[in-house]
């Protein structure tokens, strides 16, 4: 990250997000740092985790919960959410990045971009 300060803190957060697929909270990814960092605040968490989002080296994920989530996979894609369990699945589909073009088709400003989320019930809870 380009004129930022190195933390360890921070490369540890980026580390955990990368190696897990489960779209952790800021309250989980506290509690899994806290293991390396005992002392570590959540209010450092949160910092870094705001940081690293705006930096563009993780997504936040506002999934309908009413906590934000986090995932390190940078790269366009979509992702399912149990309504059961609640789990938020990272979703393996060809491209329909053209729904940008579709959707700018009729609409007088500029589509950037996109974010759909599919809903049902997971494998695990059928």
């Amino acid at each position: 990250m380009a004129g930022l300060k190195y933390s360890r803190q921070r490369e540890a957060v980026l580390t955990y997000l990368r190696s897990t697929k489960s779209h952790p909270t800021a309250e989980n990814v506290y509690l899994k740092i806290r293991e390396e960092f005992p002392r570590i605040s959540l209010g450092t968490v949160y910092r870094n985790l705001n940081l690293l989002a705006e930096q563009g080296e993780i997504l936040r994920l506002s999934c309908g919960d009413g906590v934000e989530h986090f995932d390190a996979m940078v790269e366009p894609h979509n992702h399912f959410i149990c309504r059961n369990c609640g789990a938020i699945i990272d979703l393996e589909m060809a491209s329909i990045d053209s729904i940008d073009q579709v959707a700018d088709e009729n609409f007088s400003g500029k589509i950037e971009g996109h974010e759909i989320y599919f809903y049902g019930i997971c494998n695990n809870c059928l």
